[in-house]
């Protein structure tokens, strides 16, 4: 080995040596470029989105639940992936129903991307027919409707500073909106975004429908302040009518009644005379 690097010229060996030093001074760089690289990758904060996982009809990180929760009603199936074909979950409404899988989410504040592939068959035309949902009121992808191939459906969510815990459903119909047909999802994700695209459409903002669904009680803050303060000075004059130790008014009532002439009449003359001679 030492014969071998005795054989190179020195003019090579010193410009081995330069590649070698801005090799490890870039490095570092292209370690963080690669980490940045891999954190901006989308991740899926759905447990089990690609429904890989799961027994018989169970598919782990998901449960099913209905309008009307009976098998009668709806089944749900898990497909489990096979042949190189992904996991699915399946809905399928025997009669008029609001049927879906879902799973409850802890989110912080931000934008978020709802979506899932979709497909139907067979789904009444006139109610909302399979849809990526937020059980909130409204929160609600574009549906498919009669027998469509697979498409990818979802909705972009705006969640407060403090955070929020959501519902997302994998559903066949909908609030009122009870119908027929079979549903088929697959790779459902929740994704963080910094905004929605130009153009996007079914977004959400969670704060304001909140907002809208519990408008609390109409006023401004210095209406209830003033509310207190005059419930206070009701209270003091309160206190000082029926707290008042009521013996001077007694005693002025006596003396008064000392102070007032007698009235002597006709009748009470004759009486005192009367009294005078007996």
């Amino acid at each position: 080995m030492a014969g071998i690097w005795a054989n190179v010229p020195a003019r090579r060996m010193r410009q081995f040596v330069i590649v070698l030093a801005i090799l490890a001074a870039c490095l570092p760089t292209a370690v963080v470029m690669a980490a940045e690289t891999v954190s901006d990758q989308p991740h899926n904060l759905l447990n089990n989105g690609d429904f890989a996982r799961g027994s018989g009809n169970s598919c782990d990180g998901w449960r099913n639940d209905a309008w009307i929760l009976s098998p009668t009603a709806t089944s749900f199936s898990w497909i489990a992936p096979a042949g190189g074909y992904p996991g699915q979950l399946e809905v399928e409404n025997m009669r008029d129903n609001d049927a879906r899988w879902t799973q409850t989410l802890s989110l912080s504040k931000g934008w978020y991307h709802i979506s899932v592939w979709a497909r139907s068959e067979n789904v009444l035309k006139y109610f909302t027919g399979a849809n990526i949902s937020v059980l909130e009121d409204g929160i609600v992808s574009a549906d498919l409707r009669g027998t469509q191939p697979w498409q990818q459906l979802g909705l972009y969510l705006k969640v407060p500073r403090y955070g929020a815990d959501v519902e997302i459903a994998l559903r066949l119909g909908g609030y009122v909106n009870l119908t027929r047909g079979r549903a088929f999802f697959r790779d459902a994700r929740v994704e963080r975004v910094n905004a929605p695209p130009i153009g996007a459409t079914h977004v959400y903002d969670l704060a304001a429908i909140r907002k809208a669904e519990n408008p609390g009680p109409i006023g401004q803050r210095w209406t209830l302040y003033a509310t207190f303060l005059v419930l206070a000075v009701f209270a003091v004059i309160g206190w000082r009518v029926f707290m008042l130790d009521p013996r001077p008014t007694i005693a002025a009532d006596t003396a008064r009644t000392a102070a007032t002439p007698e009235i002597i009449t006709p009748r009470k003359r004759r009486k005192k005379k009367s009294q005078r001679r007996n």
